[in-house]
């Protein structure tokens, strides 16, 4: 009970000096911080013709040509089947495929293989990566995670944080029903072995920023453990007290069905007991099996596959980084 409550009064002494909204870092404040400090945007994106293309016009617009705060805006194209690249391009990104970064190694797939490789294909100082499907982007999104960044030298990543609402099939709006792998998966693994982590609203936003120095020193988890495992990592890394968290406002974006928020939900638990191996907190004869058995519509039973794998820390490879092509 006592370590119950140390750990509560720890993310209370955190939260207030560590939680801000995006309106209070404006912009005129952040282009006299930034200097010569460069910063890059990385949007990982697969099949996201709809949306990649308004987002990356709203950056370039406001953040590049209306105030020169972003140097670079970088979509990373997941072998994407649609118009995802030719879009994000003519919106003014510069697009790689995900396969040409560092195309020496053996390819891996998911949202943190992207990432990992938007990171790697990157040359900001600071590095905000944000996702491609969000359907009511501002820019703020962008600036208000920069903020602590460039403001405060002690911080070395910013997550974002935001109302998750839910938009039903009837077309009727639950504001606090989005975000179901959080509340019932990431939120109580977190208050159960990293209490600390506590305090943060979204910890599996892909909105948030960091230093790249820093980014390139935690591993990147494949598929939809990255933010559960960059989180954990990074407390082990920097600590607490260097992390901090910003209030977006809304957040509006598609919605996984409920079988795909299942698999989800087992890589989350995956990269949950690796870290935990790896902290010598767990141990077992055998590891957790990673297939999940599914049932459907009348049910219809399937096997899936929810591993996932771990890209090393960009900092350990002893090679430069490669990019062979654009997509145009």
């Amino acid at each position: 009970m006592d370590t119950d409550l140390r750990a509560l009064a720890k993310v209370r002494e955190w939260y207030g000096p560590h939680s801000s909204t995006a309106a209070e870092w404006p912009l005129d404040s952040l282009l006299l911080a930034k200097g010569a400090t460069t910063v890059s945007v990385v949007l990982p994106a697969r099949n996201e013709e709809l949306t990649v293309g308004d987002i990356v016009t709203v950056i370039r617009r406001d953040l590049v040509e209306r105030t020169p705060l972003v140097d670079e805006i970088i979509v990373v194209d997941s072998n994407s089947t649609d118009a995802t690249a030719e879009r994000a391009a003519a919106a003014g990104a510069r697009v790689v495929a995900q396969e040409a970064v560092l195309s020496h190694l053996p390819p891996l797939t998911g949202k943190g293989e992207a990432l990992w490789k938007g990171l790697a294909a990157s040359t900001g100082d600071l590095v905000v990566f944000v996702d491609s499907d969000l359907r009511n982007f501002g820019a703020h999104f962008v600036s208000g995670l920069l903020g602590p960044l460039l403001l405060d030298k002690d911080i070395q990543f910013v997550k974002g944080a935001y109302e998750r609402p839910l938009t039903g099939d009837d077309g009727v709006m639950l504001r606090d029903g989005g975000g179901r792998v959080t509340e019932l998966v990431a939120r109580p693994l977190l208050n159960m072995f990293w209490p600390e982590l506590a305090g943060f609203v979204q910890p599996l936003g892909g909105e948030y920023a960091g230093r790249r120095q820093v980014l390139e020193q935690v591993p990147f988890v494949t598929e939809y453990g990255v933010e559960f495992g960059l989180l954990v990592d990074l407390l082990d890394l920097a600590g607490l007290d260097a992390m901090s968290q910003v209030d977006l406002g809304v957040r509006a974006h598609s919605h996984q069905s409920l079988a795909a928020l299942g698999q989800m939900s087992g890589q989350i638990m995956l990269t949950a007991w690796s870290r935990l191996e790896r902290q010598g907190r767990a141990r077992v004869a055998e590891p957790p099996v990673s297939t999940l058995l599914q049932f459907g519509i009348g049910g219809k039973a399937g096997v899936v596959d929810v591993s996932v794998a771990e890209r090393p820390p960009l900092a350990s490879l002893a090679v430069g980084v490669d990019v062979e092509e654009d997509v145009a």
